[in-house]
């Protein structure tokens, strides 16, 4: 029986080959993405140029006024039109959405204007976003600790009084260690603020490896200059979880890292708790039809079956999984046979979310809402991928019923 089947995602119209995940355009293409490689400023320049372009340097803001496409998805100075509360000085209070289904395992997040040095994020404006994603899933993912998004996070979740966890994340490169120490030290303030009720782990690392490969020019992750930006990384892990330890917290908090579906180090996931895969049907130029189906085998032979040969089987989640919407330019509404759209969207929720929710997949749809200031740097589909429009919007998608 195809694995596609096993897994309970028989009602795919196909059966999925290893022809797809183990292309040279599959790699070739996760080697090249810059995505979300850029949420952290370095704060100088220097050599660093040379890394920003392919992907090692994050969180290069470029401004929050970016205009938008469509009215839809242009980002609205306000979210408080986006939900009602019964009483307006009680965030507890709001009022729920028919349209919203807590269907989602997990959802990634990052609080709108959290781009460091630039940091224009809002209380208001992530209360509003609790209040929502809390209509649609028990847990969020962040991928930094900039801006006090780690405090802010938790602060609206105590607000709002919602069932919520967090994965928290600090995103650090491996040119400077100042970025690293600014988020760990703004995690560590808010835990001590705010205990470990409401979080889940802590990730370090967002495709790390990818990102330390492109800039060696190396693609195996395993080789000597992998294995390099392996034990570099691990400085920060070990680094994090003493942290942690010293807080005396009562609780062990797992400490684990994600990166791109291909690009684990062995030696990395062997002192880690957990990992996270970025895995996109899109980028691997798989048609819409075949894409939930794709992104499950794909996990499970590639990132469960490997973490499951290590002695300590680190337990492996999807960090990332989704469809986009739109793309900013012609040339890119399309991966080949499948395009950009919201009735493509509602595809995948509909061949995905409830399958793996079933199967018992830890999976974060990727994401919550579309982000402006990544159609402005990036351009083609990578401001699209929300179940939102920016200004907190739902798209025309139905959310399915699990």
């Amino acid at each position: 029986m195809p694995l596609n089947q096993q897994q309970g995602y028989s009602n795919m119209e196909a059966s999925y080959s290893n022809q797809a995940f183990n292309s040279s355009a599959w790699l070739e293409k996760e080697q090249k993405r810059s995505r979300r490689s850029k949420w952290i400023v370095i704060g100088t320049v220097l050599a660093i140029v040379v890394l920003v372009a392919v992907g090692i340097a994050v969180g290069v803001t470029v401004g929050k006024s970016h205009s938008s496409s469509s009215t839809k998805s242009s980002s609205s100075s306000s979210s408080s039109s986006a939900v009602k509360q019964t009483d307006p000085n009680d965030p507890s209070t709001f009022e729920k959405d028919s349209r919203l289904i807590k269907s989602f395992w997990g959802i990634a997040y990052t609080p709108e204007g959290s781009q460091y040095p630039d940091c224009g994020n809002k209380l208001e404006d992530v209360i509003t976003d609790i209040q929502l994603l809390s209509q649609l899933t028990d847990q969020i993912r962040l991928y930094g600790a900039d801006c006090n998004q780690t405090a802010l996070v938790l602060e609206a979740i105590k607000q709002t009084k919602v069932n919520m966890t967090v994965w928290l994340g600090n995103y650090p490169i491996p040119t400077d260690p100042a970025p690293y120490e600014r988020q760990r030290d703004a995690m560590i303030d808010a835990i001590k603020t705010y205990g470990t009720d409401h979080i889940s782990g802590i990730t370090v690392g967002n495709e790390y490896i990818l990102n330390w490969l492109n800039a060696n020019g190396a693609t195996d992750p395993n080789s000597a200059i992998g294995n390099t930006g392996a034990q570099m990384l691990l400085t920060n892990i070990t680094d994090t979880r003493n942290a942690v330890t010293a807080l005396n917290l009562g609780k062990t908090i797992p400490i684990g890292t994600a990166d791109a579906g291909s690009y684990f180090n062995t030696e990395l996931l062997q002192n880690v708790d957990f990992g996270m895969s970025n895995i996109h049907a899109w980028f691997a130029n798989v048609s819409i039809d075949q894409a939930a189906g794709w992104v499950n085998e794909f996990f499970q032979e590639t990132n469960v079956a490997l973490a499951t040969s290590l002695t300590n089987q680190p337990k492996m989640y999807i960090a990332e999984t989704g469809w986009p919407t739109a793309s900013k330019d012609v040339g890119n509404e399309s991966n080949g046979p499948s395009t950009a759209t919201e009735p493509n969207l509602q595809t995948f929720l509909d061949t995905f979310v409830c399958q793996a929710n079933n199967n018992g997949t830890g999976y974060f749809f990727f994401e919550y809402f579309d982000e402006t200031w990544k159609d402005a740097q990036f351009g083609g589909v990578e401001g699209h991928w929300g179940l939102f429009y920016s200004n907190r919007t739902l798209k025309d998608i139905t959310i399915p019923t699990c």
